[in-house]
């Protein structure tokens, strides 16, 4: 049996077979049982009506007696009196009768032929009385030949009736004793046979326990252990599918489930390994931006810092040689000062803070983007050149040589030539203020190809110290050195590439040629000849 479904309509089939027996043996046990009252009722009401039979003949004797021994005596009552008693010798057969009727046993059968004969007797009897009655009244006249007579037909009638009452009343008494026999023999039949079922039903109930249902009830409650174990995260449990019924169907899904979810515990649990190892990657990030904020937050204080330096010392520079200048004019009428070196200093004061105030100026509207840039075509060796000359005193302060290498030929290229020149400026003054040692800076201009196309290539190399190793960080706003006593905000390198970029162009820090020093190297997109003259045509047009 591979189905549970079998199995258990086996089970109920023969559930309901027991049930089926048990109820026929129940109603054929009533069924017997009824038969069994049925007979003894049956024979004690005949028993009944034999005693009624047995009264009405003695009354019918008496009203013979009365009716012979009185000659004025009414006729109506031997009348009555013969009527009763036919009345219960028909109802005596009625009830015979109806005995035979019910019964199919041959006994029963011979019990009514034997209770024929006296019946007949009987009525025999009841006959010959009332016709000896009637003789007895026609022929005897004297009294006392009356009483004799009746006496004589009397003792006749009585032993007549006598014998056949008797044997009728034993013949029922008989039958209601062996129906009581019966009933108690039915009974103790009935109680053998209630053990023998309970005892059949329980073996069979046994057999079925054993090989059907205590099966089913371990495979179900090893499931229900194994979903347990599940539950408290073993997923490496599997049941064994023994009989591929529907509980087998139900452990193997409960197998594949398991599986499923091993599987899906693992695929968390890499997850997870991942999703840590992302939160670990991005708190070292956030770690990092912090040290990066914080690290900015201390370039802005002491940008701030440097910006009241860097401000206030030439406002006290120009202060104070405004004062000398003023005192030595009040004095003007002792003997005539010069005051051009005064006025040069001043002069040189003021114009170092204006570069300051607007390199401010230009960060705060590169980063707001209001800048907007006035591209044109020009040559590059030109806006170097200016660049230089604007230089060349604070070079020659320093005692640095500033040598410029315009190339072979100028590069045409489109571009601001106000912002060129200040980067340009720009790059100049870090290398001059932040190179310790430094005997030479050179500007070279030569003209070549950036990502495939023609580009110019300007570049600032100096020989001092080098960039170091955080070359790219320069780069970011208020980012400075850490070698003491440099000057600037440190926004010169980022206003550079901003402006770089604007051009299309890149920039990019290294070391010098020969590994030593540092290099700056520019490379803007170059105009070929034919476009460089239709927009200088077009440059003449506009200023025309």
């Amino acid at each position: 049996m591979r189905s549970l479904k079998v199995r258990f309509a086996l089970l109920l089939g023969a559930t309901a077979l027991l049930v089926v027996l048990a109820a026929l043996g129940v109603l054929a046990s009533i069924a017997a049982a009824e038969r069994t009252i049925d007979r003894t009722l049956a024979a004690q009401a005949r028993l009944e009506l034999l005693a009624e039979l047995s009264g009405r003949l003695t009354q019918f004797g008496l009203a013979a007696v009365e009716t012979v021994g009185s000659p004025d005596a009414q006729p109506e009552a031997m009348a009555i009196a013969r009527a009763n008693a036919d009345k219960a010798l028909a109802s005596v057969d009625e009830a015979l009768a109806r005995s035979i009727q019910v019964s199919d046993d041959p006994k029963d059968r011979m019990a009514y032929a034997a209770r024929t004969r006296p019946m007949a007797q009987l009525r025999a009897a009841r006959a010959i009385l009332d016709r000896q009655v009637q003789q007895i009244t026609r022929r005897a006249a004297e009294p006392e030949q009356r009483q004799n007579a009746i006496k004589g037909a009397l003792n006749g009638f009585g032993a007549m009736t006598g014998q056949p009452l008797s044997f009728l009343i034993e013949a029922e008494r008989r039958s209601m004793v062996l129906g009581s026999e019966e009933a108690r023999a039915l009974a103790d039949r009935l109680r053998l046979a209630a053990a023998l079922a309970v005892g059949a039903a329980l073996a069979i109930l046994l057999v079925l326990y054993r090989s059907l249902i205590r099966p089913t009830l371990a495979r179900i409650e090893a499931v229900r252990r194994a979903a347990i174990a599940v539950g408290r995260g073993e997923l490496d449990i599997r049941l064994s599918v023994a009989v591929r019924d529907e509980l087998g169907l139900l452990v193997a899904s409960f197998n594949r489930m398991a599986a499923r979810l091993g599987r899906r515990e693992a695929r968390v649990a890499a997850d997870r390994a991942a999703l840590e190892e992302t939160i670990q990657a991005r708190t070292a990030d956030l770690r990092a931006a912090n040290a990066r904020l914080e690290a900015v937050d201390r370039s802005r204080r002491r940008f701030f810092a440097d910006v009241s330096h860097e401000l206030r010392t030439p406002l006290t520079v120009i202060l104070g040689e405004c004062d000398l200048a003023a005192r030595t004019a009040a004095r003007a009428g002792e003997r005539p000062v010069d005051h051009g070196p005064a006025f040069a200093t001043i002069r040189k004061r003021a114009q170092r803070l204006k570069l300051r105030v607007e390199d401010l100026l230009r960060v705060a509207r590169s980063e707001s983007g209001e800048i907007e840039l006035d591209r044109r075509a020009l040559g590059a060796a030109s806006v170097l050149a200016e660049a230089i000359d604007n230089a060349a005193s604070e070079a020659a302060r320093r005692r640095v040589a500033l040598i410029f290498e315009p190339g072979r030929e100028d590069v045409e290229i489109s571009a601001d030539r106000e912002w060129l020149r200040q980067v340009v400026e720009s790059l100049i003054d870090n290398a001059l203020r932040h190179g310790t040692g430094l005997s030479r800076v050179t500007v070279a201009l030569e003209a070549g190809e950036a990502a495939g196309a023609p580009a110019a290539i300007v570049t600032v190399t100096d020989d001092g110290p080098g960039f170091g190793a955080a070359q790219e960080a320069l780069f970011e706003r208020f980012r400075r050195g850490a070698r003491p006593g440099e000057g600037g905000f440190g926004i010169g390198l980022a206003l550079a590439r901003w402006v770089v970029e604007q051009h299309a162009g890149t920039i990019r820090l290294g070391p010098g040629p020969d590994g030593r020093g540092a290099q700056v190297r520019l490379e803007l997109p170059a105009l070929d000849p034919a476009r460089a003259h239709a927009q200088s045509h077009e440059q003449k047009d506009d200023a025309a």
